[in-house]
């Protein structure tokens, strides 16, 4: 039995979730966001309440689905209400960013400024060395903040990069004096 598959997902005021077919539609007042059901998994509505089940109990792969749709869905209802939010912060002399149009242009080092394009759905904020990545979609604000990070990622010994604001970075003693028996 899944723990989280059988909590209900309750809709908070202003929120509607519209089931198609297999398409399963949320609205609220940040957007929209869509997600193609598993068919084995069944989604039941009852006013501001969703329910999420499956067809055979004991089945390993169906109780995972279980889970997994009920996550992506509370997800979903939680992105069109509050929104998502990542912090990346950027360590290094001379590392600057700035956002110019629908573009990140990062100075990481590097022997050029790095040109990263913004999807859309994503918006991105920067603030002296930390960079905002937010948005509606958890999926899209994770990929997005992974590969800024990726760009230029935290090394262990002066710990130059970019790393998430919460993220620990474990430091290694740099070369130590060699010890002259003479």
């Amino acid at each position: 039995m899944s723990r989280i598959g059988k909590k209900p997902i309750t809709l908070p005021p202003g929120v509607e979730a519209v089931l198609v077919g297999d398409k399963l539609t949320v609205k609220g007042p940040k957007g929209a966001l869509e997600l193609i059901v598993h068919p084995m998994v069944k989604i039941t509505q009852d006013q501001s309440i969703l329910l999420v089940n499956i067809t055979n109990l004991n089945e390993k792969k169906e109780q995972a689905l279980w889970g997994l749709f009920a996550s992506l869905i509370n997800n979903m209802v939680e992105g069109v209400t509050k929104g998502f939010e990542k912090k990346l912060e950027m360590n290094g002399i001379g590392f600057k960013a700035e956002v110019k149009g629908k573009s990140l242009i990062l100075d990481l080092g590097f022997s050029h400024p790095i040109d990263f394009k913004i999807i859309p759905g994503i918006e991105i904020a920067v603030e002296k060395n930390v960079i905002k990545v937010s948005g509606i979609d958890k999926q899209k604000v994770g990929n997005v903040s992974a590969e800024i990070r990726d760009l230029r990622p935290p090394e262990p010994y002066k710990g130059s990069g970019i790393k998430y604001a919460d993220e620990k970075i474990r430091r290694k003693a740099g070369k130590a004096s060699v010890k002259s028996g003479g």
